[in-house]
């Protein structure tokens, strides 16, 4: 089997490889094998030694507390003496403050005075009598400490109980453990027990003590505001009735009288224009000489109506006296001074109103300049008291802020004298501490046996194979006798078979350039489908069990075969005397490239030929994806030191086909490993044909390389896409190199995803 990714060497023989350097994980495994029996001899003292250190040990017994604290105190008051936190982050650090709180000097003094800790010898109570006291305390005779010593018993049992006490807060909860340990089970559940209600009662006296201090500062205010307030209500009195303020709460009496004096201004303008309106259309109706009577007032009135009445009467009288009678008739004159009577009577009738309507808008005028006149004694008035309002605004502003201020500074004092007997904090027992019944330290015996075994053991392998390491001049985990010299002496390659220049090859008639590329049709008919890994009954890698459609085999002369056929044919007459190499391309995206390439491989297979299938697609790595799960790792060539490195190489089928997945790598890396493995087929001579499955379309100038080390380029169709327009995009796209084009595939086949349930049946 070909490892491709070694350097291209073709008379390198497999005897003369040269060892890795270091040593590997292979060597180091016999030698600590080798020294079993120390390293088992090491692990089980150091057991030995971790049980006895466990046995000398004082055990040492935890109790836990659980306390519930909510920064979300309860709220009994509208207002509290501290606002509150609303933000997560506010109140996690109010929960880690009172976790604070809990081992603050207030609250473990309290614990001292109750529990009488600095009489416990663990504590540090029975150092401190010292010698004399000790001595005299066998006689029956106790020594009283001065207050000095007193202090300093609190603070060294202050000093040992901060030691006992581990208090933690479970992350985004409000619950906060305190852990207490002691020699004795019981007094570590009695002194957890008492933490907790210490910091209860501290946190109520706190609370009430910062009530009692506000309730004081602000009592001592009051006296001084309430003096304040009086002042400023007397001068604001004074001041009023020096300037003759009179009136309700929101406006004073003049400028009551302002706004009626306006309203009553408005009107009367309003009635002298009405009446100036009415005059001027009665004289301007008397001046055309029109009807005198169309006025509005006229016809309003009945004595008008009545006179009109009798004119019109008149008029139809004498129109009929003149058809009749003569214009000199007595009668006909008679009733033309009857006309001219009527008409003179309306005339005086009209000139009455007029009369009247130049009386109204004399009265009216009159009116409006009596209340004009009374109008600006009044402003004169109001402008003197806005002078004198300014003082009284600022007067009334300093009333109101000095009343504020002291209704509230009242209603706060009467609220904190009411909190100095509330508890407010929300902070509570939710889990007493009980007696432990196992200790926690020293941990079990099994447990420090295990762990004395296990650091024993590492420490000894450490041991044996640090001395093996520094051993004089040679390393006994690498194996073979030469020196680091001769082992990374590499044999020089041959000098590479000389090559026709570029001109002569320009010279001599390809057969690429005058032949016309072979068109070879894969039909449903030639191949058969197969569902994946459905015959797999060992671990032998088929082509036929990848659950893509295969040639069927026994079938020799079909047309497909010896299409390919010819176009192998093609290939060696290009390539010569190397074995020649073959890109299967295609201008779709799918598997369907995949499928032909692999085809093709198996169409030479079956005629005889070694083949070697590369997946050259370093995008989609169809072909890699099938043959995944039979690919193995290369033996590391780096030591034990880079346990794990994988190297592709090539993998056997059953059909005659040699495999090789593209690497997961950068492209240019694994375009590299490609070209390095077909320089390498060549050099050996072990197959006799390479083919290369892609690249894929559109190509970089990494796919360029592999296709500039082909001789020949099989076009793959499918028939499913428009094939004219593949074919131009094809050629489009290997500008200069479309003289390589051996073949043309027109692949008939379906997709695998869309057959999949009618495969079953060859299944």
């Amino acid at each position: 089997m070909l490892i491709y990714d070694q350097p291209i060497k073709p008379d390198a023989r497999p005897a003369a490889v040269t060892a890795p350097a270091g040593f590997s994980v292979l060597d180091l495994a016999q030698l600590l094998w080798q020294r079993k029996a120390a390293i088992a001899s090491a692990a089980l003292i150091s057991a030995c030694i971790a049980v006895a250190v466990g046995k000398s040990l004082t055990p040492r017994y935890t109790a836990s507390v659980q306390l519930y604290v909510d920064p979300r105190e309860l709220q009994l008051v509208d207002r509290e003496l501290t606002p509150r936190a609303q933000d997560i982050s506010g109140l996690a650090m109010v929960v880690e403050s009172q976790a604070r709180v809990i081992t603050s000097n207030n609250v473990l003094l309290q614990v001292i005075r109750d529990t009488n800790l600095e009489e416990d010898p663990e504590f540090g109570g029975g150092d401190a009598r010292g010698l004399l006291g000790s001595l005299l305390g066998l006689f029956g005779i106790e020594l009283r400490p001065t207050a000095e010593q007193q202090k300093q018993i609190q603070m060294s049992a202050l000093e040992a109980l901060n030691r006992h006490i581990n208090v933690k807060k479970t992350d985004r909860t409000f619950i906060v453990d305190i852990d207490v340990w002691s020699y004795e089970p019981a007094k570590a559940a009695m002194l957890a027990n008492a933490i907790s209600k210490a910091y209860l009662a501290e946190s109520k006296q706190s609370q009430a003590a910062a009530a009692r201090r506000a309730t004081s500062d602000l009592s001592g205010r009051l006296k001084e505001l309430q003096e304040r307030l009086r002042n400023a209500e007397n001068t604001l009195a004074v001041y009023k009735a020096q300037n003759n303020f009179v009136g309700t709460q929101d406006t004073l009496i003049s400028d009551q009288q302002l706004s009626a004096s306006n309203q009553r201004l408005a009107a009367a303008r309003a009635l002298t224009l009405d009446a100036q309106a009415k005059y001027d259309q009665i004289a301007a109706s008397r001046k055309a000489s029109s009807d005198a009577g169309a006025i509005p007032e006229a016809l309003q009135s009945a004595t008008i109506a009545n006179l009109r009445a009798q004119y019109a009467e008149a008029r139809k009288r004498q129109a009929e006296l003149q058809s009749e009678l003569g214009p000199r008739h007595p009668a006909l004159r008679q009733m033309e001074q009857q006309v001219q009577d009527l008409r003179r009577a309306i005339n005086e009738e009209v000139e009455r109103f007029a009369q009247a309507a130049k009386n109204d808008l004399i009265r009216a005028r009159d009116y409006e300049a009596s209340l004009n006149k009374a109008l600006e004694a009044q402003k004169r008035q109001s402008v003197q008291m806005s002078q004198a309002s300014v003082r009284l605004r600022e007067l009334e502003r300093e009333v109101e802020a000095s009343r504020d201020v002291y209704q509230s500074f009242l209603k706060r004092s009467r609220e904190t004298e009411e909190q100095e007997s509330l508890n407010t904090s929300n902070a509570r027992i939710i889990g007493e501490a009980t007696v432990p019944q196992r200790r926690t330290f020293p941990p079990a015996m099994s447990l420090l046996a295990m762990i004395g075994f296990v650091l024993g053991g590492l420490a000894a392998a450490g041991w044996i194979v640090a001395a093996n390491q520094l051993m004089s001049g040679t390393n006994p985990l690498q194996p073979g006798d030469k020196a680091p010299s001769e082992l990374t002496k590499e044999p020089a390659a041959p000098e590479p078979a000389r090559k026709p220049p570029a001109a002569e090859l320009r010279a001599q008639p390809a057969v690429s350039l005058i032949e016309k590329p072979l068109i070879a049709q894969l039909q449903e008919a030639d191949v058969i489908r197969t569902l994946s890994g459905i015959l797999a009954t060992d671990g032998t890698a088929d082509v036929t069990r990848f659950g893509w459609p295969t040639l069927r085999a026994g079938f020799p002369l079909m047309a497909v075969l010896n299409a390919m056929r010819e176009m192998r044919a093609a290939l060696a007459r290009r390539a010569g005397q190397t074995p020649p190499v073959m890109a299967v391309i295609g201008a779709g995206s799918d598997q369907d490239r995949s499928i032909a390439a692999l085809n093709i491989a198996l169409a030479a297979a079956r005629d005889g030929a070694k083949v070697l299938l590369i997946d050259a697609d370093l995008k989609q790595r169809a072909l890699s994806e099938e043959v995944s799960h039979l690919a193995k790792c290369e033996p590391n060539r780096f030591g034990w030191l880079n346990i794990g490195a994988k190297a592709p190489r090539a993998i056997q089928t059953a059909n005659g086909i040699s495999i090789l997945p593209a690497i997961k790598a950068m492209e240019a890396k694994a375009g590299d490993t490609i070209r390095k493995a077909i320089a390498q087929a060549r050099s050996a001579g072990g197959h006799d044909l390479v083919i290369l499955d892609g690249p894929a379309m559109p190509w970089s100038p990494t796919d360029r390389k592999l296709l500039d080390m082909a001789e020949g380029l099989v076009a793959i169709l499918p028939v499913h896409f428009d094939i004219n327009d593949s074919m131009e995009d094809i050629i489009a796209a290997l500008g200069g190199a479309e003289h390589k084009l051996v073949g043309v595939v027109l692949s008939e086949v379906e997709p695998t995803a869309d057959g999949q349930q009618r495969a079953k049946q060859y299944a």
